[in-house]
């Protein structure tokens, strides 16, 4: 990514870009919750799906980076590259069930909590938080307790989709500390295809011993699927990864998070799940929230926030 000074203009293409990226991760919730299939499957099937498109390509331009990793000199890349899978399909084994036991809303409300929990990962690993981002964490928890709280009184399945949708972005928050590490020497492609591949076998071995169905779906919950790896799995982040030429991370980062209000709008129009009022500002208050953290952590990167800590898309 070039340095902010020399980054070329914002253009409509780049502008169109955010705004597809935008709606392609938002469309993640609401199709888990549409998919007549198992959490787990659907979870299954969208990342060994992005394999089999994003395989063919890095194997072909990557093969000399996958016998490194291979080799003795590489040994300690491809393992924090297995961790990562292995983060990313806890992460998905807890936000995906979540979005089928509570609201679209607050799911992706709350596993948009990441940032949060990368910021104390990076504390605990000796890296200096400034005041403001202990700020946006404070924010941040209260809003999660008013919107989780708002869901005790509809049901207790929606207070354990709440608490599974935490733990997916607390997950999700180790998935991208692993992954910086695998990132410092790795490309992309390659430590995508490996990471995607480790999570779709996890979750393989997962529904086999859980007896989670994997085939006979109707044909309406095979296109939400192949829907989710076409669109957040592989269309999103192609898109923001482009808008990084003209745009700051800090901005991709915050951008990300408009993918809350635009599940919930999704869910309110095509699965009429209207948001409750106290769940409102509980999530108005967690993307404030957030937001403080990326932003105060983008200010002094190099001791507080990795460079990636961005929110994992759905």
């Amino acid at each position: 990514m070039p340095p902010a000074s020399h980054r070329p203009p914002l253009d409509p293409l780049t502008t169109g870009a955010v705004g597809l990226a935008v709606v392609a991760v938002s469309s993640s919730a609401p199709l888990i919750a549409y998919a007549a299939a198992p959490a787990l499957a659907i979870a299954f099937w969208r990342n060994l799906l992005a394999v089999a498109v994003l395989s063919p390509f890095s194997l072909a331009r990557r093969r000399a980076e996958f016998r490194a990793l291979v080799g003795r000199a590489g040994r300690r890349e491809g393992l924090f590259c297995v961790l990562s899978g292995v983060a990313l399909a806890a992460h998905f084994a807890a936000w995906m069930p979540s979005v089928q036991l509570t609201s679209v809303a607050a799911a992706t409300a709350l596993v948009a909590t990441q940032p949060v929990w990368q910021g104390l990962i990076a504390r605990a690993q000796g890296r200096r938080l400034p005041p403001v981002v202990w700020v946006g964490i404070a924010v941040t928890v209260g809003g999660a307790v008013i919107a989780t709280g708002a869901d005790v009184g509809i049901s207790a399945k929606a207070v354990v989709g709440d608490l599974l949708a935490v733990a997916g972005g607390v997950f999700g928050a180790v998935y991208t500390a692993f992954g910086e590490r695998a990132r410092a020497s790795i490309s992309t492609t390659t430590y995508t295809t490996i990471c995607y591949g480790i999570c779709a076998l996890i979750l393989l071995v997962i529904c086999l011993l859980g007896g989670v169905r994997l085939t006979g779906f109707d044909g309406r919950t095979w296109l939400a699927i192949l829907a989710l790896v076409a669109g957040a799995q592989l269309l999103g982040h192609s898109m923001f990864n482009y808008a990084l030429h003209r745009i700051p991370a800090t901005t991709v980062s915050v951008l990300i998070l408009l993918e809350v209000p635009g599940a919930a709008l999704l869910a309110w129009v095509w699965l009429e799940q209207s948001p409750r009022p106290y769940a409102l500002l509980g999530m108005s208050l967690l993307l404030v929230g957030v937001a403080v953290v990326v932003l105060g952590g983008r200010r002094t990167a190099p001791t507080a926030l990795p460079t990636d800590a961005t929110p994992l898309n759905g």
